[in-house]
């Protein structure tokens, strides 16, 4: 029983990792024939829609005050981490700004979690560092390398998803369904005022619709595994292997899309693997 509970936390972050995968690998099927900003929009708004939707089915008891204000400002770093993310894609080499966005975005609550928690047992620790290398090979770009530029624009990206993670932390032991839909709800806002802003509304058919919705559902349901875990377990542990989700997004793309997939994205996807057990041990 002592074992289970213990792995539990590590189940859902793993949960997590297969939802947030799909969800990326449908969203990034469906943005190329959509607005990124405006599909997310509407990822959004499905997955607002499906928590609001089983939190009132299940009765879930709403927040309290405190749990609220930091689900807002999960959301609000959310959406922007989002917003800053495409920008810093758009401004430099991708191979640089998606891994360090990624890595830091990981690093920080792990090292958060470790100073509040306490330090973790060595197969861990040697389980994190394996996750982070993971997670920089998957996500990193096999193309020609050209002037990094937006670097400061991704590191600003990174710190603001370690903030969304920091904040669901400190978001309590309130309803997951609540959390999460609340937290999303902000972030659509923040993604929908950019939508707005830059007029970016390029028509959509109805299967970018249909794959919007289907992504924003998976997302939902990948920060409420990530939520739960970070309930009932150690931060560290729920970040880094939520956060080794690039692994299914590349393994989709190889097998439906036949990308490339190169030998240090397999040496990646192998560290990431090696780095599951170790922690969740």
């Amino acid at each position: 029983m002592a074992i289970m509970s213990q792995l539990a936390p590590a189940g859902s972050a793993l949960a997590a990792t297969v939802a947030w995968g799909v969800s990326d690998f449908v969203g990034g099927y469906a943005s190329r024939r959509a607005n990124p900003f405006l599909l997310t929009t509407i990822a959004h708004v499905s997955g607002t829609t499906l928590m609001v939707l089983l939190a009132l089915l299940f009765r879930s008891p709403f927040p309290a005050r405190h749990d609220l204000v930091w689900a807002i400002a999960a959301g609000l770093f959310g959406g922007v981490a989002l917003a800053v993310f495409y920008r810093a894609l758009s401004q430099g080499n991708m191979g640089l700004t998606a891994p360090i966005s990624a890595v830091l975005g990981a690093a920080i609550p792990t090292a958060f979690g470790i100073f509040t928690e306490g330090l973790p047992t060595p197969l861990r620790i040697l389980g994190f560092l394996s996750a982070c290398i993971g997670i920089w090979l998957i996500s990193r770009s096999e193309g020609p390398e050209g002037r990094p530029h937006g670097l400061g624009t991704a590191f600003f990206a990174g710190f603001c998803f370690a903030g969304y993670f920091l904040c669901i932390k400190e978001a309590g032991d309130g309803s997951v369904f609540w959390i999460a839909g609340l937290s999303r709800f902000v972030s659509f806002l923040t993604t929908g005022a950019i939508v707005l802003a830059t007029r970016q509304f390029r028509p959509m058919d109805r299967t970018g619709v249909l794959w919007g919705i289907a992504a924003g559902v998976l997302d939902i349901s990948g920060s409420a595994f990530f939520i739960h875990s970070s309930q009932t377990g150690r931060l560290d542990t729920a970040v880094l292997i939520s956060s080794l989700y690039p692994a299914i997004t590349v393994l989709l793309a190889r097998f439906f899309l036949d990308e490339h997939f190169s030998r240090w994205k397999f040496v990646g996807l192998l560290a990431a693997l090696l780095a599951v057990p170790m922690i969740a041990w």
